[in-house]
């Protein structure tokens, strides 16, 4: 059909003086007229039938629309391979079972609680005065500590000062027995990269930490103590004195020294 189409418009380019090829030429020029309306017909048909869907879901949009956003809401709690965001997909049960983990795992932690502070008297105003002026006068006392170690509770770093005390625990040790045992108790929580509270030390640090601990000693963590020490020296200890519990205790006292 495409044939005689094709030969349609090459016989209107072609014009012989024969009648008798003009007679023949005219009965191919309708019957090739005849097959191409036959072919263009559906065509056009075909075009009028998807315009038709086109508009039939162009007018459904808005609620394939709402369809979607309710699919969208359900979909929070599917998976990539779950469609129909069914309860019984094994990857919302995986999901589940790790949401509930964190769970308990953030409960344990609460349970634990925090390490009590340092047994100290109140500190006085020149104590408190006297820790503006540099970061050892802070540490001596356990007044400063215990504030120090509440500012940095607030900013997620408590295990700084809670390794510090630790080794300074381990340098009154003579025990052999016990130095051991402290030993390793101050690596699991404070230097194993598996613990929740471990402190940021250099590789340096780390390979020495490592060989002391083949002989513990009362100076296996020297090294890791002045570099902790040194970081919350220049990182934490500025904010500190710039921080509402500073400025808070040192309102506190002034104002009871001169109701005095």
């Amino acid at each position: 059909m495409w044939r005689q189409v094709m030969l349609y418009f090459r016989t209107h380019s072609y014009r012989p003086d024969n009648c008798q090829a003009k007679e023949t030429l005219q009965n191919e020029d309708e019957e090739a007229v005849k097959a191409a309306q036959w072919i263009l017909k559906p065509m056009g048909s075909e075009r009028m039938e998807m315009r038709k869907r086109q508009m039939a879901a162009t007018q459904e949009t808005p609620g394939a629309a709402q369809a979607q956003h309710s699919t969208g809401n359900r979909g929070s709690n599917a998976c990539c391979f779950c469609w129909c965001c069914c309860c019984s997909c094994s990857c919302l049960t995986v999901r589940n079972q790790e949401e509930e983990r964190a769970r308990r795992t953030s409960q344990e932690l609460q349970a634990e609680g925090i390490p009590n502070c340092e047994e100290s008297p109140a500190p006085t105003l020149e104590e408190v005065n006297a820790w503006a002026q540099s970061f050892d006068k802070l540490m001596l006392t356990p007044a400063g500590r215990n504030a120090f170690r509440e500012f940095l509770r607030t900013e997620f770093s408590e295990e700084n000062m809670l390794f510090w005390m630790a080794c300074e625990e381990l340098k009154q040790e003579s025990n052999k027995s016990v130095i051991e045992e402290k030993a390793r108790l101050i690596y699991e929580d404070y230097i194993s990269i598996l613990s929740p509270k471990e402190v940021s030390l250099d590789s340096r640090v780390r390979e020495v930490i490592n060989r002391n601990m083949l002989e513990p000693s009362q100076h296996t963590f020297d090294d890791a103590q002045l570099q902790i020490y040194t970081l919350m020296h220049r990182d934490s200890y500025p904010r500190f004195m710039n921080s509402a519990i500073y400025k808070d205790l040192l309102q506190s006292l002034s104002e009871k020294s001169i109701e005095a």
